[in-house]
């Protein structure tokens, strides 16, 4: 399935991405006070790195001066020449180490904010999102994008403060001492520069196919080993190995490619910087043959010449980081920028002490508005009904129930619950009014009880027993070591009628006025079921309850059956006055008897 968050072009040529780095750069206007403090301590820390070469110089010129001109070598002068350097590299340490501190620092924060936002986007999204978007794609943005910003921001920005200012420093340093070394130096730099920004818009649609070939990845591994029942049964091992090895040789290559790429950069520079070197020592020469203090000045160019290359280096790697967080970042913010749930914060409205008539008044709803699903549903339920909405596989049933959570906004029309419109509640209200039981059973890492009162207050022992024997698992949790407070992992088999039983467990403790059951008993034995099934009777005594069942078996004493096709009621009544009609109910029913 198609998801937002890997559309990205990969045949066209891709450069960095400047908007996306620019929104992760507002995104962290808060530390703005903290970043300019960062600067001024890696302009401080500079400042040291490039005042060093200069008394290097001196010394150079001292010893020299000592060794060919009478009076031998000053100790005392090559000492405090000594100590001074010594001080200087120290506070510049310093200076720097504070720096990456707080660099690191902000960047740690930042992220720590993503993965929050992230997750608060998440359940602010509407569900319509997580259908057109994979879960591998989704986890992708969680981990490895927010990582992946997070080295960047916490090594690269750091490196690029320093670089700045380093590279400022040198060029001002260089040409105080002697301009004609200082154009030889920074003319042969420059070419690496160039080369490496050339070798950098090359990389950058590797990078972005990189990062989309590893949500890819993660969404394919979630997909089929979260299936991998089904997959061996239908004999599907082989192809999905070979889907698994298609996208794993794409990540290879673009990974090679953009590591290659990135790492000729780098190469390119190391080249540069030592043809910069031969050329200082020659032409230093020739110009300062006759100057005792000759050593000294082509040594302190030979450090500027690596300090000045150091930076442009830096500028490499942090290109290579850059366009990885670039890609990251588009994708992250893609997520963020979704559109959320309507805000409901203006709703005061609390549905309390339900009776349970819900009224479906002429429902219109598509997925998407060229198709509509629903046309103009209308049902009346009475307070205390068990409505069953049987029809065949894309009918519609599952969808009316989604409109009545509001996990869907509807088109047109309305859904009252005990005359208010749910509308005008807040989703939060609509949910506690129900317990639903989904085909799908769902138990987290925990203790059987922790499962039982998911999200629920002051349940005493008393209810969750009698819940459990409801359910017909008594027996099997006395059979375990500790019981009720057994946590449940991998290690304890559950069969899928058992994870159902307890899901069903779970929704009577939380003892809603609303029940909805969707094809809860889909996954258990007869035997099971019809230990479910009497469970299920006395669980919905009192409340009105919606069933959809394929097997129509299990619905025939529900008080009202309405039979959708096409998103249309075609026909409604009890279990006896629909097969006396002999219509679509009665023969859908009657199939399910057929001996082929």
């Amino acid at each position: 399935m198609a998801g937002h968050l890997g559309t990205q072009g990969s045949g066209k040529k891709e450069k960095l991405d400047l908007k996306a780095l620019g929104k992760l750069i507002v995104y962290s206007k808060r530390y703005l006070p903290f970043i300019i403090l960062a600067l001024i301590l890696a302009i401080g820390g500079a400042v040291c790195t490039i005042i060093g070469p200069d008394k290097i110089k001196d010394l150079t010129g001292s010893i020299t001066s000592g060794i060919f001109l009478p009076g031998g070598v000053n100790m005392d002068d090559v000492i405090r020449y000594g100590v001074t350097l010594i001080i200087i590299y120290a506070v510049g340490l310093i200076l720097s180490y504070a720096q990456n501190f707080i660099m690191g620092t902000i960047t740690q924060y930042t992220s720590k904010r993503l993965r929050t936002d992230i997750s608060r986007k998440i359940n602010a999204l509407p569900l319509n999102y997580f259908d057109t978007t994979t879960k591998g794609d989704i986890l992708s943005v969680v981990s490895n994008d927010v990582d992946t910003i997070s080295q960047t921001l916490s090594m690269s920005m750091a490196d690029l403060i320093s670089s700045i200012a380093l590279f400022v420093g040198v060029i001002v340093m260089m040409f105080k001492n002697d301009w004609a070394l200082a154009l030889i130096t920074i003319g042969v730099s420059m070419l690496g520069f160039v080369a490496s920004a050339i070798i950098a818009t090359k990389s950058q649609k590797f990078f972005n196919k990189k990062q989309q070939d590893l949500g890819k990845m993660n969404g394919h591994i979630e997909d089929v080993y979260t299936n991998h029942k089904i997959v061996s049964v239908f004999g599907g091992r082989k192809k999905e190995t070979e889907v698994f090895e298609h996208i794993n040789d794409d990540l290879f290559a673009d990974n090679w490619k953009s590591q290659i790429l990135s790492g000729m950069m780098l190469h390119s520079m190391t080249f540069v910087s030592n043809i910069s070197n031969i050329l200082i020592f020659t032409v230093g020469i020739s110009m300062y043959n006759t100057n005792v203090n000759a050593l000294g000045i082509i040594m302190s160019f030979i450090i500027y010449a690596r300090l000045f290359s150091q930076p442009l280096s830096s500028f490499a790697q942090s290109m290579s980081s850059f366009q990885q967080a670039s890609a990251a970042s588009k994708r992250v913010f893609n997520l963020l920028e979704q559109d959320e749930l309507i805000d409901e914060s203006n709703k005061t409205i609390v549905l309390e002490n339900i009776k349970g008539d819900v009224i479906f008044d002429n429902v219109h709803f598509g997925y998407s508005k060229e198709k509509e699903i629903i046309h103009g549903f209308n049902a009346n339920i009475k307070r205390g009904q068990k409505i069953a909405i049987v029809g065949p596989t894309g009918a519609g049933k599952t969808t009316i129930v989604n409109l009545l959570m509001r996990f869907y906004e509807i088109d047109s029309g309305d859904i009252k619950i005990d005359g208010t419109s749910i509308k005008d509640i807040t989703r939060e209200n609509v949910h506690d009014l129900f317990d639903m039981i989904l085909q799908d059973t769902w138990l987290f890492e925990g203790t059987i009880k922790e499962n039982l009162i998911f999200n629920c207050q002051n349940i005493s022992d008393e209810v969750v027993n009698k819940a459990i024997e409801a359910v017909g698992l008594s027996h099997f949790i006395s059979t375990l070591p500790e019981g009720i407070d057994t946590k449940l992992s991998d290690s304890l088999n559950l069969s899928e009628g058992q994870k159902q039983q307890l899901t069903i467990a779970r929704a009577m403790v939380k003892d809603s006025p609303l029940l909805i059951l969707d094809e809860a008993t889909s996954s258990v034995d007869t035997r099971t079921e019809i230990i479910i099934q009497n469970a299920m009777d006395e669980l919905t005594k009192g409340r009105t309850s919606f069933i959809i069942a394929h097997r129509l078996s299990t619905i025939k004493n529900a008080d009202v059956i309405l039979v959708v096709n096409n998103g249309d009621i075609i026909e409604q009544g009890n279990h006896e006055s629909l097969l006396k009609k002999k219509g679509f109910y009665a023969d859908i029913y009657n199939s399910q008897f057929v001996t082929m």
